[in-house]
């Protein structure tokens, strides 16, 4: 399938050195940003979406792997990896994993749109707010797809703009105006990582449209539900059996 569609024009190499300058705040930068309701998408999403077939699973753009971390709890018969192309991020996923009980996840530096594992492998393939950040999303799905057993699930969480007039008023001027100068102070991270944040969301498609690229990238069974009054989706596939 040729990439017709429009995506923001990312480089890999800016985006990695931008998220390697706020690596060392990213977890309290993102539940102060957040009101601390980030884990509890996270925790709604290995709830309704849980794997469905044994088999290992895959968390990639795992940044510093809270969503490997929730599954591996959940699941900790299962192999659990987490992958990502900024090894600062993978440094505080490895700090974070230290104190779990048990099995703990494999954290691997890679990049999703060239995954190092052959096909058919992963009962789940998951990203959070990760999928948009990549510089062809249309081609991570369907590595995402590639690597996912046949009848095995995808999970995307990913950030959405409310639908709700006055909250999508409200929600929109603290995105743009409030979050990208806090964030900076905090964080003082040399690149805009902060003012990125709200752009690439807003750029970003939701919805029926996601839905959409998902079918595209060779995903059946698509859904999404919105968390928090659409400020957050979760959408959910599955590989088909033949493709």
């Amino acid at each position: 399938m040729t990439d017709n569609h429009p995506h923001l024009d990312k480089q890999s190499d800016d985006i990695r050195k931008m998220f390697a300058g706020i690596a060392h705040r990213y977890d309290i930068l993102n539940r102060f940003l957040s009101g601390w309701v980030d884990t509890h998408w996270r925790r709604l999403t290995v709830r309704l979406a849980p794997p469905t077939m044994v088999g290992p699973l895959l968390d990639v753009c795992t940044g510093t792997g809270d969503l490997v971390l929730g599954y591996q709890r959940k699941y900790p018969d299962r192999m659990t990896i987490g992958t990502d192309f900024c090894r600062e991020m993978l440094h505080f996923a490895h700090k974070k994993a230290l104190p779990v009980q048990g099995p703990k996840p494999l954290f691997l530096e890679a990049d999703t749109l060239g995954l190092p594992f052959g096909d058919n492998h992963f009962a789940l393939t998951s990203v959070a707010f990760g999928l948009r950040n990549t510089q062809n999303p249309h081609l991570a799905l369907r590595e995402m797809c590639r690597v996912t057993r046949p009848g095995g699930r995808l999970a995307v969480l990913e950030f959405s703009m409310p639908t709700w007039p006055v909250l999508g008023q409200v929600y929109r001027w603290y995105f743009q105006t409030v979050l990208p100068r806090v964030g900076q102070a905090f964080s003082k991270s040399p690149a805009s990582a902060y003012g990125y944040l709200p752009q690439s969301v807003k750029k970003f498609p939701q919805g029926q449209e996601l839905c959409s690229w998902i079918r595209e990238a060779g995903w059946e069974s698509v859904t999404h539900r919105p968390f928090t009054m659409g400020i957050a989706t979760l959408y959910t596939a599955n590989k088909p059996f033949v493709g």
